[in-house]
């Protein structure tokens, strides 16, 4: 069974490069990137990941189905980097035909479509041969959004981290460039 690292943060606090220093103790490294980059500031984000890893580290965009491409991995690499969660909840928000034939869904499919996604890809973790290490923000530390849209992004983000943190082996949060073990 694989060793699964949580690592939750709010954003620029120091998620994906705590993560990456991580990630440098392994051999094989396929870091999984699920941001898709629409706009020019995105595309610099991206470039700005990229530049900072490895170059013997193999990178796999997927906006989708990520537990698949874990599932096809499986032991072909040291350890597996999904960055990150929140980004793949947003792929599916927006888009919940995702990996199935849902065309249209209300809030309670949705939210149960994206749930059975995550549930799926922590099983796949779980059952992989490598490790897996998993970045997800923090979204629920500030006001109430005052739209229903936001509010149910925050709640599917919020559980999905839940969710995540309550089947990994190691979590950490991310404060300022400072890692803080909770488990």
């Amino acid at each position: 069974m694989a060793k699964i690292t949580f690592v939750l943060g709010g954003a620029r606090s120091g998620k994906s490069a705590f993560a990456e220093g991580l990630a440098k103790k392994y051999n094989a490294v396929v870091y999984i990137a699920t941001a898709e980059a629409k706009d020019e500031e995105m595309r610099e984000r991206v470039q700005t990941h990229r530049a900072r890893r490895p170059l013997n580290w193999k990178t796999i965009e997927s906006s989708y189905c990520v537990d698949r491409v874990v599932s096809d991995l499986n032991g072909k690499a040291g350890l597996v980097l999904i960055d990150c969660i929140t980004l793949y909840i947003t792929n599916m928000f927006l888009n919940s035909a995702g990996c199935s034939d849902m065309k249209t869904v209300d809030l309670k499919q949705r939210q149960k479509y994206i749930m059975a996604e995550i549930n799926k890809l922590i099983q796949v973790c779980r059952e992989s041969r490598s490790d897996v290490i998993v970045i997800s923000n923090e979204v629920g530390l500030g006001i109430v959004p005052d739209n229903a849209l936001s509010r149910e992004f925050r709640d599917i983000a919020g559980y999905a981290n839940q969710s995540l943190a309550g089947e990994a082996d190691e979590v950490y949060f991310m404060v300022a460039g400072i890692a803080q073990r909770l488990k």
